[in-house]
């Protein structure tokens, strides 16, 4: 086996960073909202049940106590889009990925082993991580007597597959929250929608005139989590199916090259 250092797959804590992350996200909406959206200079009133016309802060902290849950999940969204933005960008490695994958079947197919594991030490990233896991199973089956062509190609294979299979989680971590706000936010806009728009009818049945100003906060209570809740909800399907289809981008590189690695290695023992 190459002297060459191994690049090793990233470690992943198992520290619960993702509740962490909510967690903290609750807390500062709820500041947010109760201390700067809920500041008495946007409300015409001490009892601030009417903001100042075109205060925006105000009129967001009409939409009721349904709005800190709302801004928790767009806080969690902006966190996680950034968080896997980071990660799927490490996972490249160094440089261009699709010249990365071209120099190492270049080097291939001059049968230079060696020099294709000091790329991927360059190149680092899940990425090169696996293709250098083939790389020292191709030195491996180089050696081995007991197997045939086949066979040694086989394994080659499988030990790309076992590797790419340790790498995934890491990249595909909390995918799984984003597609769940992408859902529930819509919920969450859709219940403080109905609890706006009970209160609006509460107003209309009152006995006399109708209070026009509790009627009012109910139809903005309503619009106001409708349209948090929509937009919250359109953010995360759009960075996940963005994620998703960066991380498709990357397993075909690495299927590709897989593929390579056992093909030359078949091709050039027979």
């Amino acid at each position: 086996m190459s002297s060459q250092a191994k690049p090793q797959a990233q470690k992943k804590s198992d520290f619960p960073w993702a509740a962490v992350v909510i967690v903290a996200s609750l807390v500062v909406s709820e500041l947010i909202f109760h201390i700067i959206f809920g500041a008495r200079s946007h409300f015409i009133d001490d009892l601030k049940k009417e903001p100042v016309p075109g205060d925006y802060f105000g009129i967001i902290y009409k939409g009721g106590f349904i709005v800190p849950f709302l801004m928790t999940m767009f806080l969690v969204v902006i966190t996680f889009t950034i968080e896997r933005l980071l990660t799927i960008s490490k996972a490249k490695g160094n440089g261009s990925l699709e010249s990365f994958l071209q120099k190492v079947k270049t080097l291939l197919h001059n049968n230079d082993i060696n020099g294709a594991i000091a790329e991927c030490n360059r190149q680092k990233g899940s990425v090169a991580n696996v293709v250098v896991e083939g790389l020292h199973k191709y030195q491996e089956m180089d050696k081995a007597t007991d197997l045939n062509v086949e066979q040694k190609a086989k394994q080659i294979s499988l030990k790309i597959e076992e590797a790419t299979s340790l790498e995934l989680p890491g990249l595909e971590a909390n995918l799984s929250i984003l597609a769940t706000i992408a859902s529930v936010a819509t919920l969450f806009a859709l219940l403080g929608t109905v609890i706006g728009m009970i209160k609006a009818f509460a107003a209309l049945a009152t006995t006399g005139n109708p209070d026009p100003g509790a009627l009012a906060a109910g139809i903005s209570e309503a619009l106001i989590n409708t349209a948090i809740g929509i937009f919250t909800s359109a953010v995360a399907i759009v960075m996940y199916n963005l994620f998703t289809g960066m991380i498709d981008k990357l397993t075909y590189g690495i299927d590709e090259i897989g593929f390579s690695i056992a093909q030359t290695f078949e091709s050039t023992r027979k």
